[in-house]
């Protein structure tokens, strides 16, 4: 079974596709594979890279775009410009010369929630928010970590959670982009680490589709871990953003999917593509921790993918979503062929527990989609 045109090429055969588009394998450079990845990130450059995104380099509040009918968007940037001047003072937990002889005493930690929690729809911007608070909060890069949850999880898993806590502990901010609780154990996990952090003076920010005192609800006996929940809930102070995808707010519709042909062909014309059979592509992502996506996607200059179908299971929609954060948060456009990406999941998973992860995914890959017209000749 191969995963890719390139794949064939390499193994001496060419598909029907190719050789309908009219492209000379000899002439022009095959097109990358996703499938032939699999990448190991080692734990030094899980650390290096708690960063904002490429695509949330260079965001600001200041950059941030208020809709003038959502007052809770305009209130958000005020809440968080505040915030970040507020962590502007010593580590909570009395670091530097002092502290560190153990002179004196260590200031009180700020009483009441010591992190703060954007709640709201997808595609309102939370995520620019969080980036932007990172880049405003006045200390250096490195007493500042950025990460999605899934991120954070993994660091535990390649540091160990003591070493974890000490890497952290040292920080003045800890952001957390996509803060959802999956499963018990990363109920208690993250649980106890961000109360050992939280205890340690460093301030947290996050963002969900879900409030922090119903995560986990629909997706797993949530009330057998209500102290957990409830613990988690009391380090941040709820901040409601209302508002529409800003993604597709006065857009044209996405375009429609290509011909498997238009897809191989571009492929082959643009540098750094990848070109993969959509549903071999999902088998290859099962072999692959979704912590390591982004090192799958390193280096693309766009994802193709032929052949594009319904997801078929839970398990392979989450690691789909996760793969397309990834490729949102390093602005890699998608072209494809089948079916349109608003076709991907089915109602019983766009009405269950994970739906606000799946239309995330949707609003981030038809954002792609339209970024990759231009591959495409006209």
């Amino acid at each position: 079974m191969t995963c890719s045109v390139a794949r064939q090429l390499e193994w001496g055969t060419v598909s029907s596709s190719t050789a309908a588009s009219g492209i000379d394998p000899i002439a022009e450079a095959a097109p990358l594979s996703l499938c032939a990845r699999a990448p190991h990130v080692p734990a030094d450059r899980l650390v290096a890279e708690m960063v904002p995104p490429p695509r949330f380099d260079s965001v600001r509040f200041a950059t941030y775009i208020p809709d003038p009918n959502q007052p809770s968007q305009t209130e958000a940037v005020r809440v968080l410009d505040d915030f970040a001047t507020g962590l502007g003072g010593a580590h909570a937990s009395g670091s530097g010369r002092r502290r560190l002889f153990g002179f004196g005493k260590a200031p009180k930690t700020p009483a009441g929630p010591r992190g703060v929690y954007l709640d709201g729809g997808y595609g309102v911007g939370k995520t620019h928010l969080l980036a932007s608070l990172w880049h405003a909060t006045p200390a250096e890069p490195e007493l500042k970590a950025f990460g999605t949850f899934v991120e954070l999880t993994n660091l535990v898993g390649a540091l160990g959670f003591q070493k974890t806590v000490q890497t952290l502990s040292g920080h003045r901010l800890l952001c957390i982009d996509e803060f959802e609780l999956d499963d018990p154990g990363d109920t208690v996990l993250v649980s106890t680490l961000l109360g050992k952090l939280v205890d340690a003076g460093v301030a947290l920010a996050a963002t969900s589709n879900t409030l922090p005192g119903k995560l986990g609800e629909g997706r797993f006996a949530a009330a057998d871990f209500l102290r957990e929940i409830q613990g988690l809930s009391a380090h941040f102070r709820p901040l409601r953003i209302d508002g529409e995808d800003y993604r597709h707010r006065g857009l044209p519709a996405a375009p429609a999917p290509y011909s498997d042909e238009q897809v191989t062909k571009a492929a082959y014309a643009t540098p750094g593509a990848s070109l993969d059979d959509f549903p071999h592509l999902l088998e290859h992502l099962a072999r692959v921790h979704p912590s390591r996506y982004g090192a799958l996607t390193d280096g693309l200059g766009a994802v193709c993918l032929t052949d594009v179908q319904p997801v078929p299971d839970q398990s392979t929609a989450l690691r789909l979503v996760v793969l397309a954060d990834r490729l949102y948060d390093r602005e890699v456009p998608v072209l494809a062929s089948g079916l349109p990406f608003d076709q991907l999941f089915n109602e019983e998973m766009l009405n269950g527990g994970y739906r606000k992860k799946y239309f995330r995914a949707i609003s981030r890959l038809t954002a792609l989609a339209r970024d990759a017209k231009g591959l495409v000749e006209a």
